[in-house]
């Protein structure tokens, strides 16, 4: 489980982006991957998944 905090996210059109706070690497999230409701600069959990384009923030709930 990853920990980081929510850079963007785009509700109309249902994704974002996660900025893990240990790597500093951002990760694309998709709202399928949600668990709970997010907004920008909340502070997240997440696991990575293999997507099309790289890695991806699966299972994100706000810590």
């Amino acid at each position: 489980m990853n920990k980081g905090k929510v850079k963007f996210f785009n509700d109309e059109k249902g994704f974002g982006f996660i900025k893990d706070e240990s790597t500093d690497q951002e990760y694309f999230v998709h709202v399928t991957g949600l668990i709970d409701e997010i907004r920008e600069n909340d502070d997240v959990t997440f696991d990575l998944q293999e997507g099309r384009k790289g890695l991806n923030a699966v299972n994100v709930k706000r810590a």
